[in-house]
């Protein structure tokens, strides 16, 4: 893979450009496909080298826990799934109608009993392909299809 490597003390037009992309005046700053990593993040450099930068992998925009492990901190029966603490607004999740509280237990057809599960069914999945979602919101299994 190919790189440019910057010292942005010695360039100050490559330093305005850090500042513009990214906000912060910190380093090391990469980019890979147009991924913003501040500081030295080893395993999010890896997976985005890994999956190149003409990835058209889709994003949801939800921030997910391990519901198995949220439950039983609470002291309450342990339920699988991904626990979804965040939906981003006009993201693939709202669209979808997920909503922060829910469990994402299925994506077409997979099995979701963790956030990792999830993580992994999302990244089968390709721009324009069709996604087939079940989750829990209380006592209710609610399913939908939505195109990502």
């Amino acid at each position: 893979m190919r790189y440019i490597d910057v010292d942005v003390s010695r360039d100050r037009a490559a330093a305005d450009e850090l500042v513009r992309l990214t906000g912060q005046t910190g380093v090391p700053v990469i980019v890979v496909g147009g991924q913003v990593i501040i500081g030295f993040d080893s395993p999010r450099l890896e997976q985005l080298i890994a999956k190149g930068s003409s990835s058209t992998r889709p994003r949801f925009g939800l921030k997910v826990a391990d519901a198995s492990k949220v439950s039983q901190k609470a002291g309450a029966i342990p339920v699988f799934g991904a626990l979804v603490g965040a939906v981003a607004p006009s993201s693939l999740g709202e669209k979808a109608g997920i909503r922060q509280g829910d469990i994402i237990t299925e994506i077409n057809m997979r099995p979701v009993r963790n956030a990792i599960d999830l993580e992994k069914a999302i990244a089968n999945l390709n721009s324009g392909s069709r996604a087939s979602i079940v989750w829990m919101r209380g006592k209710d299994t609610i399913r939908s299809e939505i195109v990502v």
